[in-house]
Parts: structure tokens; C-alpha cells; sequence
């Protein structure tokens, strides 16, 4: 039998895999600062490759709207993970794997204007195979640019 992991073990792999291998989250300087139990927290730095609109020199709304797909789908599967029997580093791959964005809904509530840009996540819901999470997007200054609704697939 495989070795058990604890849940935060567990956490801290699922993080490095989002924040140091995958290569777009690299591209757009994607850090993330937090993962535990109920809370998720990525933040990303402004520089010229993320403008989205040169005239106004603010943050493209894709790497917004990537910012809160990811802050949703780890926040969701940190709830699956809550749940699941078996913490062997074989089973939450496997389990991992089935991770995916079904919907995605984004608003955009003001212009992406800032230095500095964080994401959060909290869970509204999660089943066997579906889970639903809201997601928020603030510039340094606690502007709130963004909210964000996404189903996931989990299971």
C-alpha cells in the first residue's frame, strides 16, 4: 500500500505543481502565496506583457479570467481533498487528473489598473463529480476588479 499523505503534504504538492510546472502559470509570473483548507490566494505582478489595453495600460482580461480559474479549480479540489479516504500520493494524482473548468462565468467590475493583483477562492458547493466555487480578483489598493463563478469538474 502506497505511503497516506497528510492533506497539507497533499497541498503543498498540488502547489508546486500550479505554481512552479506548469509553463503558462510561469509565463504570467503566477505566484501562489497561500493554499489551505478554505483558503486560496494567488497573486500576480503587473509589467507591460499582461496589458491588455495599451492606451489605459491595464491587466488583459484573459490572464484575469486565468487568474480566477485557477484560484477556483485549486480551491475546489482542496474541498475534494477534505473528503477523500485514500491520500496516497498515486490517488490524488489520479483524482487529480480529472480536474477540469466545465463553466466559467467572469465579471469584470472596473478596469484592471494596479501593480500587484490577487486572487482568492471559497467553495459554494461540492459533489462527487461537480464542485462550485466564486472567485474575486483585487489590485494592491483592495479595488475589487473582478468576480468570477466557476464549475468544476472533480470526480
Amino acid at each position: 500500500m502506497s505511503e497516506q499523505l497528510q492533506t497539507q503534504e497533499v497541498r503543498d504538492i498540488i502547489k508546486d505543481i500550479f505554481d512552479r510546472q506548469m509553463p503558462y502559470h510561469q509565463l504570467i509570473g503566477l505566484n501562489i502565496s497561500c493554499y489551505e483548507n478554505n483558503k486560496i490566494e494567488l497573486k500576480i505582478a503587473m509589467k507591460p506583457e499582461l496589458v491588455g489595453n495599451i492606451m489605459h495600460g491595464i491587466l488583459h482580461g484573459g490572464v484575469t479570467a486565468s487568474m480566477l480559474d485557477v484560484a477556483g479549480g485549486m480551491i475546489v479540489f482542496s474541498d475534494v481533498l477534505e473528503n477523500m479516504e485514500d491520500l496516497s500520493k498515486e490517488a490524488v494524482m489520479k483524482r487529480l487528473q480529472n480536474l477540469g473548468t466545465i463553466d466559467l462565468r467572469i465579471d469584470y467590475l472596473r478596469p484592471g489598473r494596479g501593480e500587484e493583483f490577487t486572487a482568492t477562492a471559497t467553495v459554494i458547493r461540492t459533489g462527487n463529480k461537480v464542485a462550485v466555487a466564486r472567485m474575486e480578483l483585487h489590485n494592491e489598493k483592495g479595488d475589487h476588479i473582478a468576480f468570477g463563478t466557476g464549475t468544476y469538474m472533480v470526480g
